[in-house]
């Protein structure tokens, strides 16, 4: 399956208050990053067994992953536009060796 497809199926099965898609989806996505990041603090709290962390994280990474579709989604956005354009960034800050630091334009 492709990142645009995986999208469009993924968009059938959206759900949305009237007039809140953009809202609701970036919400949701800030919502279940959070959630992945609660399963580790389990994890590292109460020793979770490996194998088990990992279907709980994989489950959650999921549901991020269908939140940060439906964003690109409500902003006209492609999965695969989102994917390529990232990946460009990134290998132009390590051409440039700013991969490392911070500031949204290095």
């Amino acid at each position: 399956m492709t990142p645009n497809e995986y999208q469009q199926k993924a968009m059938t099965t959206a759900v949305y208050p009237v007039n809140h898609g953009k809202a609701y989806a970036v919400i949701g996505l800030c919502n279940e990053a959070g959630e992945v990041a609660g399963k580790f603090k389990k994890y590292l709290r109460d020793g979770i067994a490996e194998d088990v962390i990992r279907q709980q994280i994989k489950d959650e990474l999921g549901d991020v992953l269908w939140y940060v579709s439906s964003v690109a989604f409500e902003f006209g956005l492609s999965l695969e536009s989102v994917m390529t354009g990232n990946l460009q960034k990134l290998n132009d800050r390590k051409a440039r060796g700013v991969i490392g630091g911070s500031g949204d334009n290095r």
